[in-house]
This record gives C-alpha cells, structure tokens and sequence, in this order.
C-alpha cells in the first residue's frame, strides 16, 4: 500500500535531497561532541541542531525560504505535549536524585553481606530500579557510579561487569519509567488508526514490561555468574560510603506514581499525587528541609523543583528542536520519500518483516545518533508511525519496539554509544582502580544484549504481537483475523 505524499512547500537548490542537509549537518555535530570532544551535554546538542537547521535554511531556494522556517515552526509545534510532560516529570526525578536512594540500597547489600557477582546483579537490580523512579539514565549513571563502583570493586567485583551493571541499569529505567523522556516520546510518536490521540503512556508501559522482565532477568542472572568472584573483599569497603537505610521511605511514592500512571492512564495526575506525597514523607521524616524543596541563594532560585525544570530544558529544547528538523523533512517530502520506499520494499509486504524493518531501523538510527535516544526516537517515530499503522499494529506495540529497538545493541557499540562512553568515563578517578575501556565494557551489556534478543523472538514468532481493533483497543492475531473485513473497511 503507498503512503499518499503531499506535494513539497520546500524547495531546495540542485537536488530535493539537499533536505537531508540538516539531518547529516546534525549528526556531524554529535560525532564531534560525543568522539572527539568526548561531551555529554543536551544543551550542546539542542544547539547542534539549531545551527543545522541555519546552515540548511541556506540551501533552499528563494522562494522558499520563509516556508523551511513555518515548517520548523510547524514540526516544533508538535513537541509540545512533550516538552510540557518532560518539565513537568522533572520537578519529580529531582525530588528522587535528591533523596539518596542509592545510598539506602548499597546499606541493604552491607547488611546482607553481598559481595563479588551477587553485589553485581544486585547493583544492576538497585539502579534499575533508581533509574525507573528518576526516569534518567544518564542522571541516574552519574548519581550511581560514585556509590556502587568503588564499593563494589573492593567487595570483589569485576570492575568492568559492574560498570556495566550500573550502565544497564540506567538503560532499564530509561527503558521501562513511565517518566523517561524516551517513554514519552517513544508513546507520543505512534498515533491510533481509529481514534484521535496517541497511546497513553501508561498503556504503553504495561505492554512492554513483560519484555523489560525477561531481560532484566536475563541481565541479572548473567552479572551473577561473571560478575566477579568475591576475590579481594577488603575491611575497608565499608569505609567507601556511609550508608544509611533512611532514603528507602522513598519508595512510597514512587509506587505511588508507578501505581497510578498505570491503572488511571495519567501521567500528570500520577506525578502530581507523586511530588505531593514525596513532599510530605520526605519532611516529615527529616530526608528534606523545607530549603530543599524550593529557596533563593544568593538571588538565584534553589532547590529540586527549579532544579527540576532547569535540568529539563536541555532535553527539552533537544526534543524541539528535532521535531523542527522532522519538520523540514515532512515539508520538502522526503519523509514520504522514505516511508514509500521503505513500505515498497519486499521485507515491508508482511508485518513481520514491517517489524523487522522497524527493529533494524531504530537500532540504525541510534548508532547514526550516537546513541542519544531521545533524538533518533524523535527522528525515526515518525517513520515507524507510519509503517505501523499501515499494517494496523497497535500503537502500543510500535512503541515498544521503538523504544525496546533503541535500548537494544545500538547502545552497545563500543565507539559510538553515549552509554558505554559515559559508563567509562565514570569509572576514572578512584584510587587503586584502574580505568574501564570502553571495549571491556561494553561485551558485559547483558540487558542490551536481552532485550533486543526478547524483541527479535517476538516478532518471529508473533509473540505478544497485537493490532488495534475497531475502537482502537488491543487486540490478538487471531480477533484481528477474525474481524479483518469490518477492519479493514474503517481504515
């Protein structure tokens, strides 16, 4: 079936795919900040991505050029529900990072007397879990590494299995939170075929857990077994970092959240009863000062709800500011380009290979991304949309392997993932330990490894594949069979 294209209002000098100027101008940008100048910063991106949009707005033709700028506009315009949503989950995951969760784990370990590959897995269970909480992979990396790193080398770990552990970990929360910004984004690209709107983030979240399970399990289990024997354990690993159980109150309301954007479907509702309840338990049990929450030093505004927001706006403007290259890319039609010949391709003629199509393509654009998965989600959503919809797959599914595809082997690359790249810079710096490269990290991904093994299986063998039926619910292989002719005369 072909996707219908509208006619271009952008027209470029010398070839229709001078469109594509932004897009490889971007990707240049994020090469040099993130393999030569070895910087992690969203701002720095957000700028990238503006300037490549300059530059390219440089290439149209005259007449034309006022249209590339309203297309910006335009694609721009559609990021709104997700900037709002990002800022306002911010205000939350601060709430979160400030509490010191991490600290309330690594002395349930002290207690147990977990050492060497169990202290492995189990660090690998405890960011996971601060990483769904906080909605923030990286944040939640830089939190972690100085907690769990050094204690865990001198408890007998494998330094390399564990800075993988807490990479991995990240890359659950990032995965699974219903407040990480890919969450959002991965639910906010895939629209319904028979109903306004798109999928909820809740609804999304409860289809991919099963697949987040099986390879975190599977990560889990593997880090048990090479994640170090235990040789080494020194008196003095208690001496890394005093511990103290106080934070795990915090838990409450993150079930609080977790509980309610799931059954209600709200994620502004469970972020609301969620900062509220956090606010109160974390007062009440000495975790905040009332300073902590909001107060002004020296004229400037403090504390983890300015913090919030503040920490957002790089991801934000980020986000904004790729919609606006999508933009480009609808107005000068070549993403219509790009969906037809992608749908008329012989792997495209069936959903499996449609579904093969969308887990190669999002792991593609990711590596190009340099794993920044915000971005390539932003990029290639729109195209997976697309694809998806025309074989009626629900969009719920279509944003689980999104966001499952970009999670996967992508992040994985030794040279050209933020993650494995950030995860080794965070192991410098502590005395007695040498460095982790990144070629020793990354072959000890295990949930990476999991998750793209869990997606590939499922869409071969049509496990957990499910369409949208006729008031856009889920529905099974077999319904959809069953109602294929109603179905297919209300598209």
């Amino acid at each position: 079936m072909k996707h219908e294209a509208n006619e271009p209002t952008i027209k470029f000098r010398g070839s229709q795919y001078m469109a594509l100027s932004p897009v490889v101008l971007f990707l240049i940008i994020c090469m040099i900040f993130f393999i030569g100048l070895k910087a992690f910063e969203m701002h720095a991106l957000a700028m990238g991505a503006f300037v490549s949009l300059m530059i390219s707005a440089l290439f149209v033709k005259r007449d034309s050029y006022d249209a590339f700028w309203e297309a910006v506009v335009d694609g721009a315009k559609e990021s709104v529900p997700v900037v709002i949503l990002l800022l306002v989950i911010g205000m939350f995951s601060s709430m979160i990072s400030s509490a010191d969760i991490s600290s309330g784990f690594v002395w349930l370990a002290a207690q147990f007397n977990v050492s060497g590959g169990l202290f492995t897995a189990m660090t690998f269970f405890f960011v996971a879990l601060i990483a769904t909480a906080t909605g923030s992979s990286l944040g939640t990396m830089f939190t972690c590494f100085p907690i769990f790193f050094p204690a865990g080398v001198l408890l007998g770990s494998n330094p390399a299995a564990l800075a993988a552990a807490i990479t991995c970990g990240g890359i659950f929360g990032d995965n699974l939170a219903p407040i990480s910004d890919t969450t959002i984004i991965s639910a906010s690209t895939q629209y319904y075929n028979r109903r306004p709107g798109t999928v909820s983030i809740g609804e999304a979240v409860l289809v991919r857990f099963k697949y987040c399970l099986i390879a975190g399990i599977f990560a889990f289990v593997m880090f048990m077994f090479v994640g170090g024997d235990g040789s080494g354990v020194t008196d003095s690993a208690g001496q890394i970092i005093q511990s103290s159980p106080q934070s795990l109150i915090m838990l409450i309301p993150i079930v609080i959240m977790l509980g309610i954007s799931i059954k209600q479907g709200s994620m502004y509702l469970a972020i609301t009863a969620g900062l509220i309840a956090g606010i109160i338990i974390g007062l009440v049990s000495g975790i905040f000062v009332p300073a902590d929450i909001l107060s002004v030093v020296d004229g400037a505004p403090s504390g983890f709800l300015s913090d919030g927001v503040a920490n957002m706006m790089g991801i934000t403007v980020l986000v904004m500011a790729v919609y606006g290259i999508m933009g480009v890319l609808t107005q000068a039609g070549l993403l219509d380009m790009m969906i037809n010949h992608i749908l008329e391709s012989k792997m495209s003629q069936t959903v499996r290979g449609t579904e093969l199509v969308m887990l190669i393509g999002i792991n593609l654009t990711t590596i190009i991304f340099g794993g920044v998965t915000s971005a390539s989600m932003t990029t290639f959503g729109k195209i997976q949309n697309e694809l998806g919809k025309r074989k009626n797959l629900h969009p719920a599914r279509r944003a689980n392997l999104l966001d499952g595809g970009a999670n996967s082997l992508a992040v994985t690359v030794p040279f050209l993932s933020v993650f494995v790249f950030l995860g080794s810079q965070l192991t410098m710096g502590y005395e007695g330990i040498a460095q982790v490269n990144v070629m020793e990290l990354s072959i000890y991904m295990f949930y990476s490894f999991g998750l793209f093994g869990i997606l590939l299986f499922s869409i071969l063998t049509g496990w957990g594949r499910e369409y949208e039926g006729i008031d856009g619910e889920r529905i099974s292989q077999k319904d959809y069979e069953e109602q294929g002719a109603v179905l297919s005369e209300s598209m």
